[in-house]
Protein backbone atom coordinates (compact mmCIF):
# COMPACT_ATOMS: atom_id res chain seq x y z
CA UNK A 1 0.00 0.00 0.00
CA UNK A 2 1.28 3.28 -1.03
CA UNK A 3 1.27 6.14 1.76
CA UNK A 4 -1.02 8.61 -0.04
CA UNK A 5 -3.35 5.41 -0.13
CA UNK A 6 -2.98 4.79 3.65
CA UNK A 7 -3.91 8.25 4.47
CA UNK A 8 -7.02 7.95 2.53
CA UNK A 9 -8.37 5.03 4.43
CA UNK A 10 -7.36 6.43 7.92
CA UNK A 11 -8.79 9.92 6.88
CA UNK A 12 -12.22 7.54 6.31
CA UNK A 13 -11.95 5.73 9.43
CA UNK A 14 -10.89 9.13 11.36
CA UNK A 15 -14.65 9.72 12.27
CA UNK A 16 -16.83 7.68 14.87
CA UNK A 17 -19.61 6.39 12.98
CA UNK A 18 -17.36 5.61 9.20
CA UNK A 19 -15.32 3.64 11.53
CA UNK A 20 -18.64 1.67 13.32
CA UNK A 21 -20.17 1.36 9.87
CA UNK A 22 -16.31 -0.45 8.69
CA UNK A 23 -16.28 -2.37 12.18
CA UNK A 24 -20.16 -3.72 12.08
CA UNK A 25 -18.90 -4.33 8.17
CA UNK A 26 -16.04 -6.67 9.23
CA UNK A 27 -17.94 -8.35 11.49
CA UNK A 28 -20.85 -9.10 9.00
CA UNK A 29 -18.03 -10.84 7.32
CA UNK A 30 -17.63 -11.48 3.35
CA UNK A 31 -21.68 -11.82 2.42
CA UNK A 32 -22.18 -8.07 3.67
CA UNK A 33 -25.41 -5.89 5.40
CA UNK A 34 -27.54 -4.25 3.76
CA UNK A 35 -27.52 -0.32 4.03
CA UNK A 36 -31.19 -0.77 6.08
CA UNK A 37 -30.07 -3.32 8.47
CA UNK A 38 -26.67 -1.07 8.97
CA UNK A 39 -28.43 2.40 9.56
CA UNK A 40 -30.74 0.34 11.68
CA UNK A 41 -28.19 -1.47 13.95
CA UNK A 42 -26.02 1.66 13.92
CA UNK A 43 -29.25 4.51 14.23
CA UNK A 44 -27.93 6.28 11.46
CA UNK A 45 -30.53 8.35 9.20
CA UNK A 46 -30.23 6.99 5.64
CA UNK A 47 -28.81 10.29 3.92
CA UNK A 48 -26.13 10.22 6.67
CA UNK A 49 -25.33 6.87 6.11
CA UNK A 50 -24.69 7.27 2.26
CA UNK A 51 -22.30 10.05 2.69
CA UNK A 52 -20.38 7.59 5.24
CA UNK A 53 -20.95 4.72 2.74
CA UNK A 54 -19.27 6.95 0.26
CA UNK A 55 -16.55 8.30 2.15
CA UNK A 56 -15.45 4.63 2.71
CA UNK A 57 -15.91 2.99 -0.69
CA UNK A 58 -13.95 6.30 -2.31
CA UNK A 59 -11.25 4.93 0.35
CA UNK A 60 -11.68 1.55 -0.60
CA UNK A 61 -12.45 0.28 2.08
CA UNK A 62 -15.78 -1.17 1.46
CA UNK A 63 -17.51 -2.17 -1.77
CA UNK A 64 -20.92 -2.48 -3.01
CA UNK A 65 -23.28 -4.37 -5.00
CA UNK A 66 -27.43 -4.55 -5.90
CA UNK A 67 -29.15 -7.34 -4.68
CA UNK A 68 -33.29 -6.70 -5.91
CA UNK A 69 -34.15 -3.47 -4.53
CA UNK A 70 -31.04 -3.37 -1.39
CA UNK A 71 -27.84 -2.22 -1.53
CA UNK A 72 -25.25 -4.95 0.04
CA UNK A 73 -21.92 -3.29 1.33
CA UNK A 74 -19.32 -5.39 2.05
CA UNK A 75 -16.00 -4.55 3.80
CA UNK A 76 -12.64 -5.24 1.52
CA UNK A 77 -10.21 -7.44 3.69
CA UNK A 78 -7.61 -7.03 1.44
CA UNK A 79 -7.41 -3.51 1.52
CA UNK A 80 -8.08 -3.23 5.46
CA UNK A 81 -5.25 -6.20 5.60
CA UNK A 82 -3.04 -4.12 3.49
CA UNK A 83 -3.55 -0.91 5.71
CA UNK A 84 -2.47 -3.08 9.25
CA UNK A 85 0.70 -4.42 6.73
CA UNK A 86 1.45 -1.11 5.57
CA UNK A 87 1.10 0.27 9.47
CA UNK A 88 3.17 -2.51 10.81
CA UNK A 89 5.63 -3.07 8.39
CA UNK A 90 8.61 -1.75 10.35
CA UNK A 91 7.20 -3.09 13.77
CA UNK A 92 9.63 -4.39 16.44
CA UNK A 93 12.53 -3.34 13.97
CA UNK A 94 11.75 -6.16 11.94
CA UNK A 95 11.72 -9.20 14.50
CA UNK A 96 8.62 -10.98 14.08
CA UNK A 97 5.64 -9.86 16.34
CA UNK A 98 2.36 -10.21 16.62
CA UNK A 99 1.17 -6.35 16.38
CA UNK A 100 -2.29 -6.19 18.47
CA UNK A 101 -1.54 -8.89 21.66
CA UNK A 102 -1.73 -7.85 24.35
CA UNK A 103 1.67 -7.71 25.85
CA UNK A 104 2.83 -6.60 29.59
CA UNK A 105 4.19 -3.15 29.53
CA UNK A 106 8.21 -3.47 29.79
CA UNK A 107 9.15 -2.06 34.01
CA UNK A 108 11.73 0.11 34.30
CA UNK A 109 13.09 0.31 37.75
CA UNK A 110 13.06 4.32 38.87
CA UNK A 111 15.94 5.66 40.43
CA UNK A 112 15.85 6.18 43.82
Amino acid sequence: MEKVDAVAALGALAQDNRLDVFRLLVQAGPEGMAAGAVAEVLDLAPNTLTFHFDRLRMAGLVTARRDGRSIIYMARYERMNALVAFLTENCCRGAQCSPGAARKPKRTKVPA
